[in-house]
């Protein structure tokens, strides 16, 4: 902030001349001079400091119109994230979808029954997003962060979902027929009336999830599962499972 503070009057030309040993000098001593007097009379001017008061104030004003309008941007930064989604429906690729659905969970906005089937979104990471009833049928969502996400009743027949973390994810109700677990962690994860049908579960981290009311495992491949719980493993053999090390 620039401060006016009233000058001094500058003496005279003839005294400051005077006072000017070479004459060389004089020409570059009379711009001083001269400057000396304008900065003198602008000094005085009020209507310099009216100005920067104003200046000031329009900033404030700036910045308060600024906070008072972040709602709205929000809410357009929404509804351009919606968009990209809404538009990409049953195309393959990401088009922009992986930001979109990451900036709209950060927002905590639900993705209660979105269609990304056949997306490619590999390396999604939306924790704690609410996918319930969601379409991700087909998907590419390898080496995705979807930890303590909520996908009742959601599709996701065919989805490729190796190396990602599940953990603490709900399953619930869900479409899981060939969809690809191979190396995901799925410790903590709830399959309450979830269909694995043909899933593939090799090498997935089973740790505490709940199984008791899976809907049905038939050829679901449990070959080198880690960490299942006390009597999984016999149950699901005993409902249809296999163990295929080699199958692709």
């Amino acid at each position: 902030m620039i401060l006016h503070q009233a000058r001094s009057r500058p003496i005279p030309w003839t005294e400051r001349r005077a006072r000017t040993r070479h004459r060389w000098l004089l020409p570059f001593v009379a711009i001083d001079w001269s400057w000396e007097w304008l900065a003198y009379l602008l000094s005085n001017w009020s209507f310099l400091e009216v100005l920067e008061y104003l200046g000031s104030f329009s900033v404030l004003i700036g910045v308060i119109f600024w906070f008072s309008e972040s709602g709205a941007r929000i809410q357009q930064r929404h509804y351009q994230a919606w968009q990209v989604i809404n538009t990409a429906q049953g195309k393959g690729g990401s088009g922009g979808r992986i930001e979109a659905l990451q900036e709209l969970n950060a927002d905590r906005i639900p993705l209660t029954g979105v269609d990304a089937s056949s997306a490619f979104l590999q390396g999604l990471h939306v924790p704690h997003a609410n996918f319930m009833r969601a379409n991700l049928s087909a998907a590419d969502l390898r080496d995705s962060d979807l930890h303590f996400a909520d996908l009742t009743w959601a599709d996701l027949h065919y989805v490729n979902l190796r190396n990602s973390n599940l953990e603490h994810t709900l399953f619930n109700h869900a479409d899981l027929r060939d969809c690809d677990f191979n190396g995901a962690n799925l410790a903590a994860a709830s399959f309450d009336g979830a269909d694995l049908t043909n899933a593939d579960l090799r090498s997935a981290d089973l740790r505490g999830i709940a199984w008791q009311h899976i809907a049905a495992v038939v050829n679901a491949n449990i070959a080198g599962v880690k960490n299942a719980p006390d009597g999984f493993v016999a149950w699901a053999l005993q409902n249809g499972a296999v163990q295929n090390p080699a199958s692709p």
